[in-house]
């Protein structure tokens, strides 16, 4: 749990990172990774509820 907690601060970091290299530069390149990160993010995230869920439905049957 902590590492896949980690993760997602790590992945949320480098998101909010790339975004203000963009602001900074003005380079779309940088944009485009904060968002590919962002995205990658999210799906990190719906994995990690997606086994909680699982994990709780297991006990319950």
């Amino acid at each position: 749990m902590l590492i896949a907690r980690l993760l997602i601060g790590l992945l949320l970091f480098s998101a909010v990172v790339c975004f203000a290299f963009s602001i900074a530069t003005g380079q779309p390149r940088w944009r485009r990774m904060g968002l590919v990160i962002l995205k990658w993010t999210v799906v990190a995230g719906l994995g990690f509820f997606a086994v909680l869920i699982l994990e709780r439905l297991a006990v319950m049957l």
